[in-house]
């Protein structure tokens, strides 16, 4: 990322944030922020992650670190935030020393982390009965997305809080848009990764079959990638499965997880998931063949 503020960022836009949870997202998305120009605080559970990104981005708005949620939002904006699930979700908002703690009325915490809908709506009430403003919004585009500062953000909320920080989102994303009312961002990155879910798993079949079949499966995808077939996922990761290289980023444990919240979403609103609950048994099978930290193309590892 560069040191210096893109000339096409209005100085008048810029803001006072904080960014909760440094970790592969994280880590490079509160670093556009900073290279953006904004006044950036960070906040991590390991605070030695904390001060290597202070240093990182030591030229850019001088950022600061704290040791508490609650600490790290004091006078900002925006919060954003991005962490594991809906319990680390919780733990950085609520309590003594939770975000919503320390927050200043009217600001707007902003979450990037992959959770259920559910979760997004409790907090969005509970943000609203104390005077602050609640946006969901789980992102799509990898850690590869977010070093290049080219996420997709899926965001649920109040159409003025969503204006509020939209601008600063746009410092790591290439699209930046409400899809509805609370919950709505998380839902749609569950329709993201049902989509993933069954091209990862047609893709690693075809691979298969062609490597069966004693076909150049180099040439192949060169061939019907540009045709019907192509896709990003073919784009990106056909030529790596043939290769056997599973080292890209998104890991098959957090597939999983993400899975697990769409799988317990299907059966509150009654929609037929059979071809993604299939898929999250074969990551399953995946992980216990020690592969939870592969990246998502490794569903092919089963074929072979």
């Amino acid at each position: 990322m560069s040191s210096t503020r893109p000339k096409t960022y209005e100085a008048s836009r810029l803001r006072k944030v904080a960014f909760l949870g440094l970790g592969v997202m994280g880590y490079p998305m509160a670093g556009h922020l900073a290279t953006a120009g904004h006044q950036v605080t960070v906040y991590n559970r390991s605070p030695a992650k904390s001060a290597a990104w202070c240093a990182e981005f030591a030229s850019n708005a001088q950022p600061t670190s704290a040791d508490q949620p609650r600490l790290a939002v004091a006078d900002a904006d925006i919060v954003f935030c991005c962490v594991g699930n809906d319990d680390d979700l919780r733990s950085v908002t609520l309590g003594a020393n939770g975000a919503f703690a320390g927050m200043k009325p009217g600001a707007v915490f902003v979450d990037h982390t992959t959770a259920s809908a559910t979760v997004a709506r409790e907090l969005y009430s509970a943000a609203r009965n104390i005077g602050l403003q609640f946006i969901d919004a789980p992102v799509s585009g990898g850690q590869a997305g977010a070093q290049n500062g080219a996420l997709t953000v899926m965001c649920g909320g109040d159409e003025a809080a969503f204006e509020i920080v939209k601008p600063a989102g746009m410092a790591f994303s290439k699209a930046f848009t409400r899809m509805g009312k609370s919950g709505a961002g998380q839902l749609t990155k569950m329709v993201n990764q049902i989509c993933i879910a069954g091209l990862v798993q047609g893709l690693s079949e075809a691979v298969a079959f062609g490597q069966k079949a004693g076909l150049d499966v180099d040439q192949v995808l060169d061939v019907i990638g540009k045709g019907a077939a192509q896709s990003w996922q073919l784009d990106n990761r056909g030529k790596t499965m043939v290769a056997d290289q599973f080292d890209f980023g998104f890991a098959v444990d957090w597939m999983r997880k993400d899975l697990g919240l769409v799988l317990d979403e299907a059966k509150r609103n009654g929609a037929r998931l059979p071809v993604t609950a299939l898929v999250d048994q074969f990551y399953g099978d995946v992980q216990a063949m020690g592969g939870q930290r592969w990246d998502t193309s490794s569903l092919i590892k089963r074929l072979k």
